[in-house]
């Protein structure tokens, strides 16, 4: 339960990076109050994903799930540039997150 956790906090980390810009520099208020909906229940849902989930690796893979959703969000909504390395180092962050969360299993132990 704490990945799914974990994943849903990194889905409103998406959330409020990708409609900061829609606040207008907070003048919008219907965005501002979206941008801080979704900023308080990403760090509730880490906060309760932490509770079993190392801290290092959950704020490593909330953080990396958030920047890879972010890149892509800039890239569809707010037409941001595509190029090989940008999609090169995106693949990276995305195969580092997936790394972080096979190796963070811990292994049962023996009794």
């Amino acid at each position: 339960m704490a990945w799914f956790y974990l994943l849903l906090a990194a889905c409103c980390e998406i959330a409020f990076a990708g409609s900061l810009k829609l606040t207008q520099n907070f003048s919008n208020l219907k965005w501002s109050v979206i941008f801080v909906t979704f900023y308080v229940l990403s760090i509730v849902l880490l906060n309760k994903a932490v509770q079993q989930i190392p801290i290092g690796t959950a704020y490593a893979v909330w953080t990396g799930i958030g920047a890879a959703g972010t890149v892509i969000i800039g890239i569809l909504y707010y037409k941001e540039p595509v190029s090989f390395w940008r999609m090169f180092f995106l693949c990276t962050l995305i195969l580092s997150i997936v790394g972080l969360k096979y190796f963070s299993e811990t292994p049962a132990t023996p009794a």
